[in-house]
């Protein structure tokens, strides 16, 4: 097979990772609506169908104990793990696990066959029941089966049909390993973003220590900074940890190495998307290394894990396998039966993470707190469980079924529902008539819409300008909003808000977070008209204004850019895998939805329209800034300039009149990349030409649009 471009030139601004914004993969087809389809289930069979496959022992992988609960929470566990906080991506959302690279991690071994387990729940109900939804409810069912009353369970994960290229898991070219470029400074214990595992390949941290030794305080710092990486606090971690451990066994009854096969993506035609084939007669059933339960009875909820590592000392060893585990020091511990034979009994086991829990002095005071409660524990787990499998779908609108708990919480970044009247026609006609007037330029509305919608990501549904938290911290410390001229713009709209809110006599008002969104659209018309252009962008109100009590800033903060493309701010020092601003800039573009010509655009808007951080002017290549012309793109592919880099890092350029020497303009890279990739300056190709501008101005205006209304989950 030939060579790809990004073979032949690796060092190619990669954009086809914003190919699936656009691209109809859902073999469903365009119409296909899942949450409808969902709607149709009889969830309660579902639930009754997965609980007759998790008690049907089959011979071609039997079930350890006769259950495979433990196994479907481990797949649920493994599926919702990977999530990360800082980019919102990966996450049970699309149920990527039966895709690669997730479909073949070291850490997900067997879990190919817990999937065909349940293929026949998914025959049976078809398109209303996607994987993602499937494998997230079969880890609750399991859960209820063994006796654990669970916090509640939502659908709405609508599958995809390729592998998400646009998650950077780490730099490491091989399976299971540790490279010193994964951390800032080469050190371990601070991960570079948007990691959020420690070894490629596996969900969160080496089960045996870091770097494969048993390492209780190495383990500990892993773990802590593992889990907060993906939302979790200290207490939600050990409810995690010891919830899911009380469960089921690890299987390493032999050196995996020794006895078995590829994984699935690496495997024979005829294994059928199947992995890891090995010897079940003369290894027993392998899949980490590490072999043994973690209590004597592992298909049933109770308190023996926690009693068991607390109450006992271990002492770390090589298990049958060849990995590192800990064996309890003394013989006087309960054994828990064989998987398939009862009699043949095993002795309980511990990993580095289970002991490391222990060692640790904040673990161990919330690990003693929970086994002298068992109440406590209870709870905790069920609400970290519950938060662990939901937290990348977004706020709770887009939740569906019967079992959705009535409770909101912080973390899913509530906004007040519209307790008036919305605005209409007239209303917004007065309301952009008095924007308009003001004392506040087109580009600081811009800014500060662009400011406030952008913050969305597609990945975990958060941020967008519902909420207004643009006005609330943290957002409105961040150096990119730039603080003060924000402080001067949000005082201006909150005076337009109030004096129209107080002359009302009806029940009508208006939003701060919709009135943030109406500028940046009044400016956007105003400018198009200077450019001869009679332009209406769309707005739909119903955005209210969250509470600062309803902002949790310590998870909002993850969402600040560290550089902006669309407002040609960089922010100096940053230390994480992307290499170049530019890959910065497609990353950012892919989590707002945005196709190759809708960001063209919108940078080249942005820029015409003079919204550029500091009112800089770099990029803004016209003699009218704040007129919505194609001048961006006639000036940046104009041959009559030459471009010249004017600091080190080559970040910022200055565009010189070839025949002059005459310094006309600065730019960025953001905006020379636009002529320098062959596929975006094809792109701007289409918008320089002298027929263009109209086309640029509409498509501008759709980007824009679709941008300010991201977070309308309400309108869907």
């Amino acid at each position: 097979m030939t060579w790809s471009n990004q073979e032949w030139w690796p060092d190619q601004l990669r954009l086809d990772i914003l190919d699936d914004n656009t691209a109809d993969t859902n073999p469903y087809g365009e119409g296909f609506d899942y949450a409808e389809e969902f709607e149709k289930l009889d969830l309660n069979e579902v639930k009754s169908d997965i609980e007759d496959v998790m008690t049907d022992s089959q011979d071609w992988w039997p079930a350890d104990y006769g259950h495979y609960g433990p196994f479907f929470i481990r797949m649920a566990w493994h599926s919702a793990g990977t999530y990360r906080t800082a980019d919102g991506r990966a996450g049970a959302a699309g149920g990527l696990q039966r895709l690669p690279p997730e479909s073949s991690w070291p850490d997900n071994v067997s879990l190919d066959k817990a999937r065909r387990l349940l293929q026949p729940v998914k025959k049976k109900h078809g398109k209303r029941l996607s994987w993602g939804d499937l494998i997230v409810l079969a880890g609750n069912v399991a859960l209820e089966s063994m006796g654990f009353e669970t916090y509640g369970f939502a659908g709405g994960r609508e599958d995809e049909f390729n592998s998400n290229e646009a998650v950077e898991w780490g730099p490491e070219t091989e399976w299971e390993t540790t490279s010193p470029e994964r951390f800032t400074d080469g050190e371990v214990g601070n991960l570079k973003d948007p990691l959020g595992n420690t070894v490629m390949g596996l969900i969160y941290v080496n089960p045996e220590g870091p770097y494969g030794e048993p390492d209780v305080e190495g383990s500990a710092a892993n773990i802590r900074e593992e889990f907060d990486r993906m939302a979790m606090d200290d207490e939600e971690t050990v409810a995690l940890i010891a919830g899911g451990h009380t469960f089921g066994k690890v299987h390493g009854a032999d050196d995996p190495d020794e006895h078995q096969g590829p994984e699935p993506e690496a495997a024979p035609i005829e294994e059928q998307g199947l992995g890891w084939n090995h010897d079940f007669d003369k290894a027993g059933m392998i899949s980490s290394g590490i072999e043994g339960p973690w209590n004597a009875t592992p298909i049933q909820w109770d308190m023996n894990y926690l009693d068991n590592l607390l109450d006992y000392d271990w002492t770390s060893v090589k298990g049958p396998g060849g990995a590192w585990q800990w064996q309890p020091v003394g013989d006087d511990i309960d054994d828990a039966p064989g998987t398939q034979d009862p009699s043949e009994t095993e002795q309980p086991m511990m990993l580095t993470t289970d002991v490391a829990l222990k060692h640790d002095d904040d673990y161990r005071e919330i690990l003693e707190r929970f086994q002298e409660s068992p109440e406590e524990f209870q709870e905790a787990f069920s609400r970290a469980w519950y938060k662990l499998i939901h937290r990348d779908m977004g706020p709770p609108e887009r939740f569906l079924g019967p079992e959705v708990p009535d409770e909101t919480f912080i973390w899913q970044d509530p906004v007040p529902d519209a307790d008036y009247e919305l605005v209409g026609d007239e209303e917004i006609a007065e309301l952009t008539e008095k924007l308009l007037a003001s004392d506040l330029s087109r580009s600081q509305l811009v800014k500060t819409a662009w400011a406030s919608a952008s913050t969305y990501r597609d990945s975990d549904k958060r941020g967008g300008a519902n909420g207004a938290h643009l006005r609330l911290e943290p957002q409105r410390s961040w150096e990119v909003n730039e603080p003060e001229e924000l402080e001067t713009v949000l005082g201006t709209l909150e005076a337009v808000q109030t004096e129209f809110n107080d002359s009302r006599s009806d029940d009508v008002r208006v939003s701060l977070a919709d009135l943030i969104v109406l500028g940046g659209n009044a400016a956007i018309e105003e400018a198009a008209a200077d450019a001869g252009y009679d332009v209406e962008v769309p707005f739909e109100p119903g955005r209210t204004d969250a509470t600062q009590a309803q902002t949790d800033v310590e998870s909002f903060e993850v969402l600040e850019p560290k550089v902006d493309a669309f407002r040609n701010y960089f922010g100096g020092e940053y230390d994480d895998l992307y290499d170049s601003p530019e890959e910065r800039m497609v990353d950012k573009a892919e989590l707002l939805n945005l196709s190759v010509p809708e960001m063209t655009v919108l940078v080249g808007g942005m820029r015409m329209l003079g919204a550029t951080y500091q009112d800089t002017g770099r990029g803004v290549f016209t003699d009218q800034p704040g007129t919505l012309s194609n001048d961006f793109f006639v000036n940046l592919l104009d041959m009559d300039y030459e471009w010249e880099p004017v600091d080190e890092n080559n970040e910022i350029f200055e565009v010189r009149d070839r025949d002059t020497g005459e310094v006309e303009w600065e730019a960025t890279r953001f905006d020379l990349i636009f002529g320098s990739n062959a596929r975006l300056r094809a792109t701007a190709d289409a918008y320089f030409a002298d027929d263009a501008e109209e086309k640029f101005v509409e498509d501008f205006v759709d980007a824009w649009s679709d941008v300010m209304a991201l977070d309308r989950f309400d309108l869907e």
